[in-house]
C-alpha cells in the first residue's frame, strides 16, 4: 500500500456561538471566536489517499483527479465563504477546526477513484490543527514552544561512553534548543460546541505543567524531572506525557521537535 498527499489552501470565514446561549455564555466558552460579525482563517488542508501501485504507469492515482475533486468541494463550499451563513453544514454544527475537518471528510470519502481516503489534516495556523482518518475520533493538535538547555548525561555511562555516545552534547555547561512541543487530544466533537476539548483550558495546563516548569531552564540542574534523569528528547518527550496525561484524560500523543531535523513523538505506555 502506498500513501499520498496533496495540499491546498483557502480562506474561510466563521464564527463559533449558540445562539441559544447568552452573549456572556458564548463568550465565556468560545472567547474572542464567538464574535458575532466573525473572523477568518487561511486554511492548509492536507489531503492523504492509499492505494495500490499500478505497475503500468508507476502511480497510485493521478494527481489531476484529487486536484478536481478536492477543489471542487473547497472552492463550492468552503472558499471565500462565511462558513455559517452559506453553509448549510454549518448553519447546524458549529465550524470548529474539528467539525471542518469531519466535514471535510464525509464530503471526501469514496468520492476520488481508484484510491481510498486516509487523512484529512486541517491547519488552522502554524500552531493548530485538526486530522480525521476512517473509524476514528477526530484529532486536535495545538503548537507550544520553550526555550531549554541541557546537558546530555548519563550517570550509568563512564566519562569515556558519554562523550561517546553525546559528543558536544555531553559540554559539561550544556547546550540549548528552541523546542517546539505538539500536544494532540482525541474525542469526538461535542454536538453543542464542536469542540473535543476546550484549548483555554489546554492552554493553561500545558503552561503550568510545562512552560513555566522548563521554558529559560537548565533542565538537568533547574528542574526536579530532570536531576536524576538524562534529559534526552525521548526522556523529555516521556516526562512531558506523564505530566500532562492526568490532567488531560483524552491525551493522545506528544510531539516534540528539538530541532527543524530531530523529531520525537510518544503515545503513551499503553500504546508501547
Amino acid at each position: 500500500m502506498l500513501y499520498l498527499s496533496r495540499k491546498m489552501t483557502f480562506s474561510a470565514a466563521h464564527s463559533y456561538r449558540v445562539e441559544d446561549w447568552s452573549e456572556e455564555e458564548n463568550r465565556k466558552v468560545f472567547g474572542p471566536c464567538s464574535n458575532i460579525n466573525g473572523h477568518g482563517h487561511d486554511y492548509t488542508l492536507e489531503v492523504m489517499v492509499k492505494g495500490k501501485l499500478d505497475n503500468t504507469s508507476g502511480i497510485v492515482v493521478n494527481i489531476t483527479e484529487i486536484d478536481s475533486v478536492v477543489k471542487a468541494v473547497v472552492a463550492n463550499n468552503l472558499d471565500g465563504k462565511f462558513l455559517n451563513k452559506e453553509n448549510p453544514y454549518f448553519e447546524e454544527k458549529i465550524p470548529t477546526t474539528e467539525n471542518i475537518a469531519t466535514y471535510l471528510w464525509d464530503s471526501l470519502d469514496g468520492k476520488i477513484d481508484n484510491c481510498t481516503l486516509h487523512r484529512i489534516r486541517l491547519r488552522e495556523n502554524d500552531f493548530l490543527y485538526s486530522e480525521k482518518e476512517d473509524a476514528s475520533m477526530v484529532r486536535l493538535t495545538r503548537k507550544y514552544h520553550f526555550s531549554t538547555a541541557h546537558r546530555l548525561h548519563s550517570d550509568q555511562l563512564t566519562e569515556k561512553e558519554n562523550i561517546e555516545i553525546f559528543g558536544k552534547c555531553n559540554n559539561p555547561y550544556g547546550h540549548g534548543h528552541n523546542y517546539y512541543m505538539e500536544v494532540t487530544v482525541s474525542g469526538n466533537p461535542d454536538p453543542v460546541t464542536g469542540m473535543i476539548a476546550d484549548l483555554g483550558d489546554v492552554d493553561r495546563i500545558v503552561d503550568a505543567e510545562i512552560i513555566r516548569k522548563f521554558d529559560h531552564k537548565h533542565l538537568n540542574l533547574d528542574t526536579e524531572e530532570f536531576k536524576e534523569l538524562n534529559p534526552t528528547s525521548e526522556n523529555v518527550a516521556v516526562v512531558m506525557w506523564d505530566l500532562l496525561a492526568n490532567k488531560l484524560n483524552n491525551l493522545y500523543k506528544i510531539g516534540l521537535y528539538e530541532t527543524e531535523k530531530n523529531y520525537f513523538e510518544y503515545y503513551g505506555p499503553d500504546k508501547e
